[in-house]
């Protein structure tokens, strides 16, 4: 299952392939706003700022711009970077400058505060991302926030709320840690949220508010402006923004502690995959990864390898001895910790590529189609057993592939038209307003050309009136949902329902080593049916009465 953005839509194995699958992209550019320090306060390479641009060319981004006062002292590293010749103003010409170079970007921007203290693999998290679209790095629970920590909250994989000192979130369960990516996609809306943030903040809008916030204000502009953020969390890595030397020097001495190739590793597993892929699989794939990745294997390869044991288990389950059904159990679960493998290989070597993002999704049908024509030959072929009649078998192994192939189609045309209603989306009616609300909003396109299938994440509705504030987050079965996922059962379970790939792997095995193919294909007949009905209401009910 190679990298694909945290969708909250799909199941897991059935999002699109968007990001390991977008095609090639320009260089991110990096803006760095050194308005809130960084400049004077030191560290063993010199200033945190000369630290910081260092580690972005060392993560091969495009012109870094750091946009800092007239009276900082910078030290470009042999010209790699570039600095606005009359240095900036404030507030309001931080956010214009922004804006300037959104608008004429070709590849996505990065913004980041010039008063960081990061481990570069904690940039490389959201910086070398598959598709580099728009997300920030967030820390979800841990630190309370703080006036360099503003509040976020986090569902389902996206930042839905930011705040600032001026800027409520409502139920906060994270934090922000000062650096966010926008993506190609999102340019102009940047380059818009920066010209209006800007015009409010000259009129002094935003009370005491000074450049130290600029990165904290875009990003809830962003997302006031209904713009998707996706949350990338740092793990064990750390990111921190800090603001006397005293606290420069405690970061940098809390670098130290976190191995970073191990964490790295660690975030190449996925934290918010299924059930059985995280406790059967990814509790020990990682030394899997490691191993592929010193022997120099590609993540195609190791799609090949997948492709490979599920073509014999097929082949041992097509004898329809009980010893061969179990080999092909125990065949198919390693066939699916390689399908495992092989997404979190490319985020661990960051070797994303289109097609390898193709030949996960294709093979991954191919595959299960596979194991079922193995499992009905085998059960034929075992029919002069005591009660081996076959009759049927094929019927419900054929229903049992229309069932999946249908439930791949409405997953895929469900995510395809969020897509294209985000593609399509229109400037936002009132966002001047939204911007100036201090608590939560729901930004709201026009009613003219409101898409009738919303943004899809529980937080927007569609209809007339712009931009408003929060109030109770969405109808009664986006709260109820929200409610079911502050319990680590409940979550677990809304999980497992939709039965996901991991747990359709898991069933087959199980089902095919203990009884029969029959009994394996009604059970994932039955167990279809339910995700399908459930994913069906769970999205006719997010999007009557938005």
């Amino acid at each position: 299952m190679q990298d694909q953005d945290s969708d909250p839509s799909p199941p897991p194995d059935s999002a699109p392939p968007d990001d390991s699958g977008s095609p090639a992209v320009a260089r991110t550019i990096a803006v760095v706003l050194a308005g809130g320090g960084g400049a004077a306060l030191r560290c063993a390479d010199g200033t945190l700022l000369d630290r910081l641009t260092g580690q972005l060319v060392t993560l091969s981004t495009g012109d870094v711009h750091v946009i800092a006062r007239s009276s900082d002292v910078i030290h470009p590293p042999g010209g790699a970077y570039m600095i606005g010749s009359e240095g900036s103003g404030g507030l309001a010409d931080d956010l214009r400058r922004v804006a300037g170079i959104a608008r004429t970007a070709t590849g996505p921007v990065a913004v980041t505060a010039g008063d960081l203290v990061a481990h570069t693999e904690a940039l490389a998290l959201l910086l070398e991302r598959a598709g580099r679209r728009t997300g920030a790095l967030v820390v979800k629970g841990g630190e309370e926030p703080g006036p360099l920590r503003p509040p976020a909250r986090i569902e389902r994989g996206l930042l839905v709320a930011a705040g600032t000192s001026f800027h409520d979130v409502t139920e906060p369960n994270g934090t922000f840690r000062g650096v966010f990516q926008v993506g190609v996609d999102d340019l102009l809306t940047l380059a818009a949220t920066a010209e209006t943030l800007a015009d409010l903040a000259e009129v002094g809008r935003f009370g005491a508010m000074d450049g130290a916030e600029a990165g904290e204000l875009l990003l809830a502009g962003l997302l006031r402006s209904g713009v998707k953020v996706a949350a990338v969390r740092l793990g064990r890595l750390r990111c921190e923004r800090v603001a006397t030397q005293a606290e420069a020097d405690e970061a940098v001495r809390r670098l130290g502690e976190v191995d970073e190739a191990d964490a790295r590793l660690d975030s190449a597993v996925k934290t918010e995959d299924g059930f059985f892929a995280t406790y059967f699989v990814s509790s020990w794939s990682k030394h899997v990864v490691k191993l592929a990745a010193r022997l120099g294997l590609t993540p195609n390869a190791v799609t090949g390898m997948s492709v490979g044991l599920a073509v014999l288990a097929a082949l041992w389950f097509s004898a329809g001895t009980r010893s061969a059904q179990v080999a092909g159990a125990v065949l198919l679960y390693l066939s699916f910790v390689l399908d495992c493998v092989d997404g979190q290989l490319a985020r661990y070597t960051r070797a994303f590529s289109p097609l390898g993002a193709w030949l996960d999704s294709t093979f991954d049908r191919v595959k299960e189609y596979v194991v079922y024509v193995g499992l009905a030959v085998g059960y034929v072929a075992g029919a002069n057993d005591p009660g081996g009649a076959p009759e049927g078998i094929w019927g419900l192994a054929v229903g049992a592939m229309i069932l999946q192939t249908l439930r791949h189609m409405i997953d895929f045309s469900y995510a395809g038209a969020r897509t294209d209603a985000e593609r399509a989306r229109p400037a936002w009616a009132g966002v001047a307003g939204s911007l100036t609300t201090r608590g939560d909003v729901v930004a709201r396109p026009s009613p003219r050309k409101a898409s009738r299938h919303g943004d899809g994440d529980g937080d927007g509705a569609v209809d007339e009136g712009g931009p408003r504030p929060r109030t109770g987050g969405g109808n009664w079965v986006v709260r109820l949902s929200r409610r079911l996922e502050q319990d680590s059962l409940t979550r677990w379970l809304k999980k497992i329902i939709v039965l996901p790939i991991g747990e359709r792997m898991a069933l087959i095995a199980v089902t095919a080593a203990l009884f029969d193919a029959r009994v394996t294909f009604v059970a994932l007949l039955v167990w279809g049916g339910v995700a399908v009905l459930y994913t069906l209401a769970g999205r006719v009910g997010r999007s009557v009465g938005r």
